[in-house]
């Protein structure tokens, strides 16, 4: 019984010392939440990342001005060791200047539509009429040969189109949440190159078929989207990557799915459609670079560790990327803002450095992250798979907090599997239960940038945020303007986020790790 009571109180001085290293501070939070929650500029970063300098393709000249006005913006607010650091090659960037299509006959309508990024410039406008290839094997291919010279190739059959009766945005409720919260434990997967090219499939057969035939551009509709909205991203090469400079790549554009419905509804009446294009654009980005945007909050007496905080910079080129990823950006590059303003209102600086990382390359493949913990933090082979870490400054992070699913408020945080962070991150989520952030789910989410730390061994974090309308509407589309970002939503979000960074940084520990099989290696 005595030893019972023992083991009690030592579970219980060791809880008790845990929730004392990790009690809110609330003049800390009190201040937060007024630079966040009442004097807010998040939406005018926001209008100047997106409305000034949107969109911000990998590899453009307009990421180029956007990446000058962070900077110049990031030390206008004080921030500390401003600067780029370079990854890559990635390759050659694109931007378009002109784009236009319309059906010509048999009648006149304009063409909702957008060209593929990386697509090149058709030879002024171009006329011809329109060819559905149908094609599963390189059999069928054979009896198109020589008939697509001067077509536009259509390779997508008809999509049919529902009307939207539930309303196309959405927040999670509390049974959703709640079975967020009680998911369990992810298995762990090894980090991958999503940019890797499998072999010869099909499909890179089939492209090569058709740019040996020498049509005009091939047209698709994209696999989602309505009422105009058109979902569109990157041409595909005929081989290797479209960012290669010898690389082979026809014109390529997406258009709306009515229109595409329409055309194709001719077609198979066997009506000749005949379809103008106009697509004027330039690959850019000569020497192959790119790079990421980095400042600091420099720390006190822990200021070689570090806590990291970012978002990627970069978007699609269709709208303005405002959702995907501006709001991200803006909240990040808001919460530092918040930081500052705290330090000088409590006189309270971090203990450990905080960085804030502004990614591109994100839409290719995790690029200008995964090349800067390859950088500081890891050892990977020709694959890119992270075989070892660098044991100097890999033990230096705490760890990195990422914001990339939209305009969404923050509801939590998924834990990728660090069940052992639960207990802090639920004390620094229990001053926000009124703006509606207090889930904790163990579950993984991907396709985004902190991934690229958790390979690593780094404790790394995307924060759980309301859908709104992000897969539905705005996720890569046209429509992926500030119109669709909601205020209030990013006040909330660079608020938590920014008490949360500046707990980390006081800490009297890093934030806890998981397991990993990955040892200390040499550079």
């Amino acid at each position: 019984m005595k030893k019972l009571s023992i083991c009690l109180l030592l579970v219980l001085a060791a809880a008790f010392n845990l929730y004392s290293q990790d009690a809110p501070n609330p003049t800390i939070n009190t201040a937060i939440r007024k630079h966040g929650l009442e004097k807010s500029k998040v939406m005018d970063i926001a209008s100047w990342v997106c409305d000034v300098y949107g969109p911000r393709l990998t590899g453009s000249p307009m990421l180029d001005k956007a990446t000058d006005w962070a900077q110049k913006s990031l030390k206008e607010w004080g921030m500390s060791n401003v600067h780029l650091e370079a990854w890559g090659p990635f390759g050659r960037g694109w931007e378009f200047t002109h784009f236009a299509m319309h059906a010509t006959a048999p009648n006149y309508f304009p063409i909702i539509g957008y060209p593929k990024a990386w697509s090149p410039s058709t030879k002024g406008v171009v006329s011809g009429e329109v060819i559905y290839l149908k094609a599963d094997d390189e059999e069928d291919l054979k009896a198109f040969k020589g008939k697509l010279k001067g077509k536009f190739v259509f390779l997508d059959t008809i999509r049919t189109v529902k009307e939207p009766f539930e309303a196309p945005a959405a927040r999670l409720n509390a049974q959703e949440l709640l079975d967020m919260a009680n998911s369990p434990a992810p298995a762990r997967r090894p980090d991958r190159d999503f940019n890797r090219l499998g072999g010869l499939t099909f499909n890179q057969k089939l492209f090569k078929f058709i740019a040996d035939e020498e049509p005009l551009a091939v047209i698709d509709r994209g696999f989602k989207g309505d009422l105009g909205t058109v979902f569109v991203t990157g041409a595909r090469a005929v081989e290797g990557r479209v960012q290669d400079a010898t690389a082979k790549v026809i014109p390529q554009a997406t258009i709306a799915v009515e229109h595409y419905n329409r055309i194709f509804r001719l077609v198979q009446k066997g009506i000749p459609v005949t379809l103008s294009m106009d697509l004027k654009a330039n690959y850019t980005n000569p020497d192959g670079m790119e790079h990421n945007i980095i400042a600091e909050i420099p720390g006190t007496d822990l200021k070689d560790e570090i806590v990291m905080l970012g978002a990627h910079f970069d978007s699609w080129h269709a709208g303005t990327g405002a959702t995907d990823n501006g709001a991200g950006s803006s909240v990040m590059m808001e919460a530092v803002r918040i930081l500052l303003e705290t330090i000088k209102e409590t006189g309270i600086k971090p203990r450990r450095t905080i960085r804030l990382a502004l990614w591109t390359g994100e839409e290719q493949g995790l690029l200008g992250s995964r090349g800067y913990v390859k950088d500081h933090f890891a050892n990977a082979g020709p694959d890119g798979t992270i075989q070892s870490i660098k044991e100097g400054e890999q033990s230096k992070i705490s760890g990195y907090f990422n914001l990339d699913n939209g305009t969404g408020k923050v509801r939590g945080v998924f834990l990728q599997g660090n069940a052992a962070v639960s207990p802090i991150f639920r004390a620094w989520l229990d001053p926000f239960k009124d703006l509606g952030a207090a889930t904790l789910t163990l579950q993984n989410t991907g396709g985004t940038d902190h991934l690229a730390f958790d390979a690593a061994g780094i404790p790394g974090f995307q924060f759980i945020q309301e859908p709104i309308a992000y897969s539905t509407r705005t996720h890569h589309s046209n429509m992926d303007n500030i119109d669709h970002l909601v205020e209030d939503d990013l006040k909330q979000a660079a608020t938590v986020i920014a008490s949360f960074v500046m707990h980390t940084a006081m800490r009297d520990e890093k934030l806890p790790r998981k397991v990993t099989e990955l040892k200390a290696g040499s550079n």
